[in-house]
């Protein structure tokens, strides 16, 4: 018999320790507002806010869902980090927030160094691009539990809001518009039904978008939207953001619209991208399904007032991003109505 260890067992104490200290030195940073180092048991964090009036911290937790099985097909865990810190900040900022620090779960079945290290470096590269700081997280070694070479992501954000400025659509009154902030693809929703459409109609994957096949599209980041919101977080003008994601703008507008106030959304001024029509005609997908499924070439919807659209489409547009009208607010019941 075997004379058993945790080595021998999987786990390799040796190599998390190892990979655990170059970690440390991807994610140091100088900043006064992290009172630790990193590999304390938890993270110390300055709550003041002295530029604040009223400080409300906004949590959220995100994972990039079953893209990660495509991302680790095709060798691309770099645009799957993106994707998760995308997402999660999105989620945030919606609200108003400034995203402060964001924190990391991997759960493994066996640590690789080089790749637990490329996860990391990327973490903290799109959190830097998206001013926050990486500022720890948990590595989880389980075989037996998770098959070797698997890694699943989540991680949570932390960010601060004025409460007199928070962005939770309360102000949105009838007559308001609707604006849409375009993806740049997928981002990380409906990423099954595209897995069973590659697996049931392969051909799909030479497919070409911009000189690209069909899979380097699919894995395109979530884009991130807080260096083009942040600008509008004080704006009068602004009084609703929704992050569209699963259920489409249908099930997504609906969570920020008062009781008495529904959203019409004029499908046909949405500008499609070529991804979901493709996707539609391998798939055989009828529209409704998609709608419900996909973001549609939507990332964001927009409740602003009406006088302020102009202005506030120039701003987005500044940094990139096609922002046009798709519907109005009405009385209603807290419903959101593609026409």
């Amino acid at each position: 018999m075997q004379k058993l260890s945790y080595k021998n067992s999987g786990v390799d104490i040796d190599v998390a320790n190892s990979t655990k200290s170059n970690i440390a030195k991807v994610m140091r940073v100088q900043n006064k507002k992290v009172l630790n180092r990193v590999g304390a048991f938890a993270t110390l964090y300055d709550a003041t806010f002295p530029e604040y009036k009223h400080p409300v911290l906004v949590f959220k937790t995100e994972e990039p869902g079953t893209k990660q099985k495509l991302a680790l097909e095709n060798n691309s865990i770099e645009t799957l980090c993106y994707d998760l810190v995308g997402h999660l900040i999105n989620d945030a900022i919606v609200m108003g927030a400034h995203p402060l620090s964001v924190q990391d779960c991997i759960v493994c079945g066996k640590m690789e160094k080089d790749v637990i290290l490329k996860i990391v470096s990327s973490l903290t590269k799109a959190c830097k691009e998206n001013g926050c700081l990486l500022t720890g997280g948990e590595t989880s070694e389980q075989p037996g539990v998770v098959p070797n070479g698997t890694y699943i992501l989540t991680a949570n954000v932390v960010g601060v809001v004025e409460k007199d400025l928070i962005i939770d659509g309360s102000k949105i009154k009838e007559g308001d518009t609707v604006l849409a902030l375009a993806s740049n693809g997928l981002h990380t929703n409906g990423i099954s039904l595209v897995r069973k459409i590659i697996e049931q109609n392969p051909k799909i994957l030479k497919e070409k978008i911009g000189g690209k096949f069909f899979i380097k599209n699919v894995l395109i980041p979530h884009r991130c939207y807080y260096n083009s919101l942040k600008g509008l977080f004080r704006n009068k003008g602004l009084v609703g953001l929704a992050h569209i994601t699963g259920g489409g703008i249908k099930e997504n507008l609906n969570r920020i619209l008062p009781k008495n106030l529904n959203a019409v959304i004029d499908v046909k001024k949405i500008k499609v991208l070529q991804i979901f029509r493709i996707l539609k005609k391998f798939g055989k997908l009828e529209d409704a399904d998609m709608f419900r499924t996909f973001n549609m070439g939507v990332g964001i919807t927009a409740v602003v007032k009406e006088n302020y659209a102009e202005e506030i489409k120039k701003h987005l547009q500044k940094f990139g991003i096609d922002t046009y009208e798709i519907g109005k607010v009405i009385k209603g019941t807290g419903q959101v109505n593609l026409k």
